[in-house]
């Protein structure tokens, strides 16, 4: 088994589309959370648990990795970020995100110029 650390959106994503895989070979719950927690080194109690939401929801996307991108502002305008984040309790990283997504009219790929 693992240690006893959260997993990160990717890890749990790719859990809960195993389950899902194993769930549609026919596989019944007790030897799908066995196969799941080998697999994944995990106890067959969080395995279960990954079944049920795979039942639940069905696949999931898998999350885009995120990337650190250092930029430089001036101090009011990442003072008024911050306020923003506190009293909307947001990360900084998804309010930036947002707001490049919405200039950029939710385009993915390279800005065209």
């Amino acid at each position: 088994m693992s240690t006893s650390r959260k997993a990160s959106g990717d890890e749990s994503a790719r859990r809960v589309n195993t389950a899902v895989e194993l769930l549609a070979r026919g596989l019944g719950v007790p030897e799908a959370a066995r196969r799941l927690a080998g697999t994944y080194r995990i106890s067959e109690r969080q395995a279960r648990r990954y079944l049920d939401r795979a039942h639940e929801i069905g696949p999931v996307a898998i999350p885009e990795p995120k990337l650190t991108f250092t930029v430089k502002l001036s101090g009011i305008l990442v003072g008024r970020v911050r306020g923003y984040a506190k009293v909307h309790q947001r990360t900084l990283s998804s309010i930036v995100a947002q707001a490049l997504e919405e200039f950029l009219g939710g385009r993915a790929g390279p800005a065209s110029g």
